[in-house]
């Protein structure tokens, strides 16, 4: 259904360090861009740059972003990957109950203030 994903950043070193290791934890490798970094994926890709209108970004309350992921281990390598490059913590690892099959997810807030989060469906002895 999507092409790309883009979120602006106000500091790609911050940004490019939060995403190369949450991105990593999902597998997929960042490419630097001079404006920011796009994470392509068989299914489109997700950018983090600078405004293309030279105006600062900012984030917008109601917005989540949501990545999947292929197992519980991998939503936990992610939610620790991110606290420890600058991200918040929204939520930890577990499953939620408001989610579609109570899955499996957690979340964060990036370094210019996105709402993040990633899930699995996997299905497994938790």
């Amino acid at each position: 259904m999507f092409n790309h994903m883009f979120v602006g950043t106000n500091d790609i070193d911050a940004s490019r360090k939060f995403y190369d290791a949450t991105m990593g934890a999902l597998g997929y490798a960042g490419h630097p861009l001079p404006h920011g970094t796009v994470y392509p994926s068989e299914n489109g890709s997700f950018i983090v740059a600078k405004p293309a209108n030279g105006e600062a970004a900012t984030c917008m309350n109601g917005i989540t972003i949501g990545f999947k992921a292929a197992s519980y281990d991998q939503v936990d390598a992610w939610h620790a990957a991110g606290l420890a490059n600058g991200g918040e913590d929204l939520g930890a690892p577990g499953f939620r109950a408001q989610s579609p099959g109570n899955m499996y997810g957690a979340y964060l807030r990036d370094p210019d203030g996105h709402k993040i989060c990633v899930f699995t469906a996997n299905v497994g002895d938790r």
